[in-house]
């Protein structure tokens, strides 16, 4: 069992969908044909932020309409209306990727069943004590109101002073800028100088901190500085945390707008001043920055300093800005209270899952990431200020009576959760030890009452406004969904035969990117709250990136939607997915620059297969993958052989051909026969190991070297004589049939091999096929069994190793006519063999010798033999030379003409070449990669210039 990482029900597939979905796909298929239950579950993900987005965006574009001017009520109704029309987009989507998913199990975070197991998991959570209330910083988005998560925080490293655009603001806004500025101290001409890149937060310093061995600031003990813009006093403090080295080695403590000010505050028990709100408005602060916006302020501040004669200096600084993925905004670390999961018991079971090998991540250089992770793991707000989601089952409680004190919204003492009011309320009474009618939950107008249809596919929503008891306005981070997805998909906490039957799961496939934020987060949370782990394994696969080895990005014009590769694309129609994106107008620019370099002819139609197969092949490049479509259009030309394999090889079978009863040996084989299902046995083997270790590109190499080199390069080949033969001659159908039922057997068995991994092209070719009797009933390539080493148990690595002798004498012999322009004439071959042994394995093999090097004859020559005169000379081994006969076939002056032209040209291009390469500054101005290119041409001209000239030394002795 393997349960589907749910895309966002607002997403298009990318690369990075595609890989998942062709290495999932590749282990269903294989594991369903073994004859295993196999369940592949698909899911899509409600994705809280990104869907809000978009449909607000939608709303404003098509109505001018906030969700404010909604209300959250119908806001809520028409994200649901969106979801009905736009949600399973995805889902099509995968389809075409040939994705074979269960999909009448497909289901959506926020199903009823789903809706359930969240908020049951919630309320469990948070009755054992691991789900509590407090107030802390947060990843705050102005612009969508809302707390994120670490994963929704772009980091965007700035050199130096840069303007950025922020929405809501027409200028862009400097950041990159080191400011230093002057804090006086109280009762004294003393000053004390501070820096900082965020000028405005200054407004909501509280103290001063200095290093306890800064011998400058020892003189500063117990001593206080005085804030310009107001009368506040604050401390200088001494903590280690400070580094002597930076600036000044002064530091201002903004506690409730850094993180490791909150730290610092905490330690000294500084006063935390809250200078935002939500909207990035300025508070807590005295005219004339109160009521402005942030970035504003940061200009105004700056003048008032200036005003003051408090401003020192201003320089470049590297920094990392961090931006709301979503929204684009810069997010600010703001002091909220905040639901949070306690993960200091549940990391440490997760770490030692692993630990113990009861789980299993591969590949395993992904453990130190694992434990560094889970052993300093922090507590993970789980409350987003957001309308769409899993509302908090959670209600704030007021106590009418004068024995209980009145609680605040940040105290988690006055917060119950349950699964209805009156559960809540009973709670609540018990907890403060009072009657029920004395208790009051929170109050307000909510959509209370939601009934939601399932019908196939889509869902309604239909809900009535009336004031009640509500829980948190807050909803939960996505993550929380996703992270009991493996079991909440079968029903938990119901105890369902689905639940019993394909929990926990066998395998989880994901990228290694999202290692902490859900694999972890599944782990800990399927420990928790159903005590088993809810997989076994864990298989990471890299990240896609273009290629350059860039990270695929939108401005770089370098993002892959799949069907574009699948069907084929313009560069004008990837001009127009630009125009159509929310990129602004420099950086479509910039991006259409990275398409026409990438580009420049469009992408070409290279079909699902094709694709499938480059993404299981690129996994071999660990971390990342660096994805170049050429590649895959290379292997659209290998499924092009395929077909035409299988057209030459039913051409080859005929109509009446019958297959026999199972592929096994019948004792009359020839040595080509044996040969190719020798090597058949190997890849069955290969392919299996390749599946049992998630090692794709074993998987992908012995399948394309079986078809590609083996198959259609040597087997058909040397067999066609064989059947030319059987034409002429009655006597030789036997052996032609023979043939034809080793042909049949490499054909069923390798497309069965291929199936998994190419669905489309297996399913094709296979219904082209005859069919043996056993499979008969067998409607599916996917529905055979997949080809087992018990049962293609002919490998014979003597048939093998024979074999690989002779290629490198078809080889030496090919070389040889390729040296000598040898195009179409057939020549004589004379092959001197050291020992008896090898005299008879080249008579053996004569007519594969012949056929595949395109020789007129073959003739064994021993050791001590006379070779005939006129021949050229090539060793093919220890223990064969080859003597191809030239004489009377060539030109020999004409032959030797041209080479000496060719010598000639060698010489001069390569005089040229170490003329350019000797120049004394050579080195220091032309590009490694030129220089890298013209080391490799010198290399490539020397190579032609000896072969050269020992062809015309050759020419000279048959002259």
């Amino acid at each position: 069992m393997m349960c589907i990482p749910p895309p966002n029900v607002t997403g298009s597939l990318h690369l990075g969908h595609a890989l998942t979905n062709a290495i999932q796909d590749c282990l269903t298929r294989w594991h369903r044909m073994r004859g295993e239950t196999t369940l592949w579950n698909p899911g899509c993900d409600h994705a809280g932020i990104a869907t809000q987005v978009v449909v607000e965006k939608k709303l404003m574009r098509e109505r001018g309409l906030s969700r404010h001017d909604l209300g959250r009520d119908q806001f809520i109704q028409e994200v649901w209306k969106w979801k009905n029309e736009k949600g399973d987009r995805i889902y099509h989507q995968l389809k075409k990727l040939g994705s074979s998913l269960d999909w009448d199990r497909a289901c959506f975070t926020m199903d009823p069943k789903l809706s359930n197991a969240v908020q049951e998991a919630f309320i469990r959570l948070h009755e054992d004590g691991v789900i509590y209330r407090s107030k802390r910083l947060v990843n705050w988005s102005c612009t969508l109101n809302s707390a994120i998560s670490d994963i929704e925080v772009d980091k965007k490293e700035l050199t130096g002073r840069t303007l950025l655009p922020v929405p809501g603001y027409k200028d862009k806004v400097e950041f990159g800028v080191l400011i230093s500025f002057s804090y006086k101290i109280e009762g004294s001409d003393e000053e004390v100088i501070v820096a900082t890149t965020r000028i405005e937060t200054m407004l909501g310093d509280s103290a001063v901190a200095v290093h306890p061995a800064d011998p400058r600031y020892q003189n500063l003990k117990g001593k206080m500085v005085l804030h310009p813009f107001c009368d506040r006093m604050m401390p200088i403090v001494f903590d280690e945390f400070v580094d002597i080295n930076f600036g000044t080695g002064a530091v201002k403590i903004t506690p409730a707008h850094d993180r490791n000010d909150y730290e610092l505050g905490n330690r000294h028990n500084l006063a935390f001043i809250n200078i935002l709100d939500e909207n990035g408005l300025l508070i807590n602060v005295p005219a004339p920055f109160l009521g402005m916006k942030r970035f504003e302020a940061r200009k105004a501040v700056l003048q008032a300093l200036k005003d003051r004669g408090q401003f020192k200096e201003s320089r470049d600084n590297p920094m990392v800005v961090p931006v709301c993925s979503r929204s684009k905004d810069i997010v600010e670390p703001l002091l909220k209270p905040q639901w949070y999961v306690n993960c200091a018991d549940m990391g440490k079971q997760a770490a030692d899952s692993v630990r113990e090998g009861r789980l299993k991540i591969i590949p395993d250089h992904h453990h130190k990431t694992w434990f560094n992770w889970l052993d300093n793991i922090r507590d993970w707000c789980i409350s987003r200020q957001l309308w769409w989601g899993h509302r908090i089952p959670a209600y704030f409680v007021t106590v009418n009576d004068p024995s209980v004190t009145p609680g605040e919204d940040m105290d988690g003492h006055y917060w119950v959760s349950g699964r209805t009011e009156e559960d809540a309320r009973d709670k609540a009474a018990k907890r403060f030890n009072v009657s029920t009618d004395k208790v009051t939950l929170r109050q307000g107008k909510i959509f209370s009452q939601m009934m939601i249809i399932y019908s196939g596919m889509e869902y309604f929503a239909q809900g009535f406004l009336f004031t009640s008891c509500v829980t948190d306005e807050d909803v939960l981070d996505t993550w929380f969904s996703s992270g009991i997805f493996p079991f909440s998909i079968f029903g938990w906490p119901n105890e369902t035969q689905d639940l019993s039957v394909f929990y926990p799961g066998s395998l989880l496939e994901t990228g290694h990117d999202i290692l902490f934020f859900w694999v972890a987060r599944m782990v800990m949370m399927g420990l928790k709250l159903t005590g088993k782990l809810p997989f076994k394994e864990v298989y990471l696969h890299a990240v896609v990136r273009d290629a350059h080895g860039r990270k695929m990005s939108k401005s770089l014009g370098n993002v892959i939607d799949p069907l574009d590769v699948i069907t084929g694309i313009s560069v004008e129609g990837l001009y127009s997915q630009l125009q159509d994106s929310n990129l602004d107008p420099v950086e479509v620019e910039k991006a259409k620059q990275g398409q026409q370099s990438d580009y420049p002819t469009g992408i070409p139609e290279c079909g699902t297969d094709a694709l499938r197969f480059a993404l299981c092949a690129y996994t071999s490049q660990g971390r990342d993958i660096n994805m170049d479509v050429n590649r895959i259009l290379g292997y659209r030309n290998f499924c092009n052989k395929l077909w035409n394999a299988v057209k030459f090889a039913m051409r080859t079978l005929g109509g009446n051909f019958v297959p026999s009863e199972k592929a096994q040996l019948c004792g009359e084989e020839s040595v080509s026969d044996r040969w190719i299902l020798s090597r058949l046995c190997s890849a069955v083997g290969l392919c299996n190991a390749g599946f049992q270790a998630y090692d794709f590109p074993a998987i992908t190499t012995a399948i394309y070297n079986f078809w590609l080199y083996e198959l259609c390069a040597i087997y058909l080949e040397s067999v066609k004589p064989v059947f030319s033969r059987a034409e002429e001659d009655s006597g030789s159908q036997s052996q032609a049939e023979v043939c034809r039922q080793t042909l049949f057997t490499c054909l069923e068995t390798g497309l069965r091999l291929l199936a998994p991994v190419m669905p489309f092209v297996g399913e094709e070719l296979y219904q082209r096929l005859p069919r043996r009797r056993s499979q008969d009933d067998c409607s599916s390539i996917h529905v055979t069994p997949y080809p087992e080493i018990e049962v293609f148990c002919w490998h014979s690595e003597d048939v093998d190793r024979k074999m690989e002798f002779v290629m490198t004498v078809v080889r030496t012999i090919r070389s040889l006519r390729a040296d000598y322009n040898l195009t179409k004439t057939r020549a004589d071959c004379y092959l001197q063999c050291i020992d008896s042994e090898t005299m008879s394995l080249v008579e053996q093999y004569s007519l594969q010798i012949q056929t595949l090097s395109l020789s007129q004859t073959i003739q064994p020559v021993p050791a001590t033999g006379a070779v005939p005169e006129g021949c050229a000379v090539a060793i093919a081994s220890d223990r064969c030379t080859v003597h191809l006969m030239l004489r009377g076939l060539i030109d020999l002056e004409k032959e030797m003409a041209k080479l000496t032209m060719k010598k000639g040209e060698l010489e001069k291009t390569m005089d040229k070449l170490r003329k350019k390469m000797d120049k004394s500054d050579y080195k220091e101005k032309v590009p490694v990669k030129v220089q890298d290119l013209d080391t490799e041409k010198l290399r490539q001209s020397q190579t032609e210039l000896e072969k050269a000239t020992e062809a015309i030394d050759n020419f000279k002795t048959m002259v």
